[in-house]
Parts: structure tokens; sequence; C-alpha cells
């Protein structure tokens, strides 16, 4: 996590591809992408982790960048993608594997979601854990500011796993287990699978149109080590 070469955005960088999977803009623009689970892919699709980069770069409203998008999702490998604009209060959600009869464009309703590798609020048993588990933070410390810390550090590193028959059936089940904890870290025949990084955004409102991002990351470095990154900024209202 940095801030990148224009100044204006805050968030992760594929090295490879350079997309980016989570980026927040000094203006309030804020984008996360996760992967769809499915056992096949097509190697020739477009890269999802550019999606992101062209809603945090644009000047569009959440729902008109997903207008804007919606012709061409059929490009990619499956994904979930989250747009938002703080200033405003909107959120959008897109994805290219709805369930059936779904839409794939949705207005995130106020409250507390999960996302996952599948679609936004699906019962998997990770993600009933994961927004238990949050829920409880949050009544901890309904009288102070949200730790952030706390959250990246203990709530997202949880290595609880399902039972056996609570599993997704895409992969095998003993990759299906493996990937079944909030934190994976597992060994496959080309090497080492897991979880490089974790990260928590918090923004608290000013009750004067703007707000303070806090933005915590921890990342795995070479050696096993984690490293982390801390940025702070206030959002700046466009003009």
């Amino acid at each position: 996590m940095r801030w990148w070469e224009d100044g204006e955005t805050v968030g992760g960088r594929d090295l490879v591809g350079g997309g980016t999977w989570l980026g927040c803009t000094r203006h309030g623009r804020l984008a996360f992408l996760t992967n769809f689970r499915e056992a096949s892919s097509f190697p020739a699709a477009k890269s999802r982790g550019d999606l992101p980069i062209r809603y945090l770069q644009s000047r569009k409203s959440p729902a008109e960048f997903a207008e804007e998008i919606q012709d061409e999702i059929s490009l990619y490998n499956g994904f979930n993608l989250v747009v938002a604009h703080v200033l405003s209060k909107s959120m959008i959600y897109i994805t290219n594997r709805p369930p059936h009869g779904h839409k794939l464009v949705t207005q995130v309703s106020p409250g507390i979601h999960v996302l996952s590798n599948a679609n936004l609020d699906s019962p998997w048993p990770k993600c009933l854990r994961l927004k238990e588990c949050f829920q409880q933070l949050l009544a901890e410390n309904a009288s102070r500011e949200f730790p952030v810390k706390t959250m990246v550090e203990e709530v997202m590193t949880n290595t609880v796993k399902d039972e056996e028959t609570e599993l997704p059936l895409v992969f095998t089940p003993e990759t299906e287990y493996h990937l079944s904890s909030i934190f994976v870290d597992m060994e496959r025949p080309t090497g080492r699978y897991g979880t490089r990084s974790i990260s928590a955004i918090s923004i608290k409102s000013h009750g004067d149109g703007d707000g303070e991002v806090c933005f915590y990351e921890r990342h795995l470095e070479e050696g096993d080590s984690w490293k982390e990154h801390n940025q702070q900024f206030v959002i700046i209202q466009s003009i």
C-alpha cells in the first residue's frame, strides 16, 4: 500500500498487471475488488484489476460508472467490484456472476455487509464468522474510535476452518477446507498460497461534508516478516 504517482490515490498495486484490488482517493472515491471463485478461468480475459483504477481515476458517480462498464463485464473472469463515493454516501456492487434472477448491479444499502469470493453477503461460514466478529468489535468500541489496527491484527487473522459439510463445492474438499478460514495459509504443489496483505479503511465524518480517512495495512514480505503501513488524510471536496 502506498500513494500512487498521481498523488491522489492510495492503495495496493499489482506488480505484474499494474491493477489494484483496493484503493481510495483524496476526494473520497473508494473501490475494492475480489475474484469470484470458480473452477475454470479464461487466460485471454481482460485484467480485473484495471476496473478499480478506472473508477478511482474517473469523475463518474458509482452508478454512472456501473452503467458504463455493464456491456463489457463478460470479457472478464468472475469478479465482485464495489465502488463508492464517501461524500455522496453512494455505494454500488457490480458482479459478472450474479445469482440466478439477480441483477449485475446493486445499490448497497446502509448496514454491515461481507464480501468474499462469492456474491455479496453470501452465507459462507467464514463470512458469517467475520460479520459476527466485526459486530462484536463495533459493540465493544461503541463509545470510542473504531480500532482499525485491532480489526486487521485480530479479526482478519482468524484461522478457524469450516466443517466438511459446510464447504463450498467449487474445488476439491481439501482445497476448500484450507480456503475456508478468514486468514488463508496453505501449501500447494506449486508452492505456498495464502493471505499476503490485510487492510482496513476507516472514515470518520466531521459532519461538515468531509471526513478523515485511516488506511491501515499489514503485508507479508520475503522471509515471512509482516510489515505495517498507516496512512491518514482528510477527504477534499471536489470543485
